[in-house]
């Protein structure tokens, strides 16, 4: 339909504000992502220190996803992501500050550090709700698609600047453009003019259908529930974990491997660079792709057949031995991987209940971002070390993503795969 292209998505002031408020609050986040570490090594020189802003980074979404994508579903998206951002301002704010009177220590830098990530699961739970009430389910495909290419040319272009400025300046300072954007997103939020949430009736029955009278480990409840009894979410989610694992094992093991395969030196060659921008690259097309893929394929058949594509991909990768041809089997296996991604948000949000989303879609990236990429990355980092080398540890991770393909395809996804075929128009809407 000509109303889900993203160019009449882009013509939505509504949908404008929004995309601005992620761009501005992605920009913001990859620019503390650079100025943390360094910010945290300068002031301990200790290199656990320093690995610390990782792991206070990662807790967050496993140890309150579920509750945040409960909480999300109970109360007004805009409010929570309003305040997230303005409590973030706040946490971010304190470190330019501290630094200005003597007073930073590495200890602030690291709760600061886990309040803003932990803010940032609460933000996350509420957007992935607000965007199918934003739009409509109809335009999601090529809303989230349009979103996802938006960040991902900012996280293209960002960290390669802010690394350019933290040689330059102190990393301090530089924390507080973080807070300026996390004021921009909060104000772009609240200038949307329509309902993030849909609207609740104060009779809504505590049995499912809605969280009057429900307690918050009751709402988690119904949400798990919900995800392991649909067969597509479940089948989505679990698939999601596998392939987080070869995303996580492509980011432990991109350097070793350049250097140790391809000759690619870790300082001083900007092939690494060229290495690095590959699956950004890949995201960049896989954002124009989905839409266009998605109409013609139906979402259950794209779902099918991008898995095992990003699986092809990844062997190509690590049977290259050549550097060009490493890094086009690079952008490739991102535009295969991003495929997956897009599609399986966007899929599971379109067989969803709109008073579930923040619930169901905060437990898969909770089970992808906690649990999927850090197995991926401890696993490969296990096998780099033994005489297969990282080459064997990016094969160990598709390894995983192979048993997510052979898992998709004995699932119900191929039923609702020929049922998409058969009637694309109202297939989605009978796989709840």
């Amino acid at each position: 339909m000509a109303v889900s292209t993203p160019g009449r998505l882009r013509s939505d002031p509504d949908f404008r504000r929004y995309l601005a408020s992620r761009m501005v609050s992605v920009a913001g986040t990859l620019v503390a992502t650079v100025a943390f570490p360094v910010l945290v090594y300068r002031l301990s020189g200790s290199a656990a220190w320093t690995s610390a802003v990782a792991v206070t980074g990662a807790l967050p979404y496993l140890l309150f996803g579920l509750f945040a994508g409960a909480i999300a579903d109970r109360f007004d998206r805009r409010r929570l992501m309003v305040g997230a951002d303005l409590l973030s301002a706040l946490a971010l704010g304190s470190i330019p500050v501290a630094w200005a009177l003597d007073a930073l220590t590495p200890l602030h830098v690291l709760l600061a550090s886990f309040a803003v990530q932990a803010l940032y699961v609460l933000f996350d739970a509420a957007n992935f709700g607000a965007l199918p009430q934003l739009i409509g389910k109809e335009r999601l495909t090529a809303g989230y698609s349009a979103v996802y290419g938006a960040t991902t040319f900012v996280e293209l272009v960002v960290p390669g600047v802010a690394g350019l400025l933290v040689t330059v300046m102190a990393p301090a300072p530089l924390v507080a453009v973080n807070a300026v954007t996390a004021l921009a997103s909060a104000a772009l939020v609240r200038m949307i003019i329509r309902p993030l949430s849909a609207p609740r009736s104060p009779a809504d029955p505590a049995d499912g259908t809605g969280t009057s009278g429900t307690t918050l480990l009751a709402d988690i409840r119904t949400g798990l529930s919900f995800l392991l009894r649909n067969p597509v979410v479940r089948t989505l989610t679990l698939v999601g974990a596998t392939h987080a694992a070869a995303s996580g094992a492509w980011v432990a093991m991109l350097v070793p491997w350049a250097d140790q395969v391809l000759g690619v030196a870790p300082t001083g060659d900007p092939r690494l660079a060229v290495l690095f921008s590959c699956w950004g690259v890949g995201a960049l097309l896989a954002s124009r792709l989905v839409p266009v893929l998605s109409e013609r394929f139906g979402a259950p058949r794209l779902a099918l057949g991008a898995l095992p594509a990003s699986l092809l991909a990844g062997v190509g990768v690590v049977l290259s031995t050549q550097w060009p041809v490493a890094a086009a089997m690079a952008v490739l296996w991102g535009t295969a991987y991003s495929v997956v991604v897009i599609n399986a948000v966007t899929y599971r949000q379109q067989v969803s209940p709109q008073h579930l989303q923040s619930r169901i879609n905060t437990t898969a990236r909770m089970l992808s971002w906690g649990v999927g990429q850090p197995l991926g990355a401890a696993l490969a980092g296990a096998v780099a070390v033994t005489a297969l080398g990282p080459r064997g540890g990016l094969a160990a991770s598709l390894a995983v993503l192979g048993a997510g393909v052979v898992l998709a395809w004995l699932s119900p996804l191929r039923a609702h795969a020929r049922a998409a075929a058969r009637d694309p128009e109202t297939a989605p809407a009978t796989l709840g």
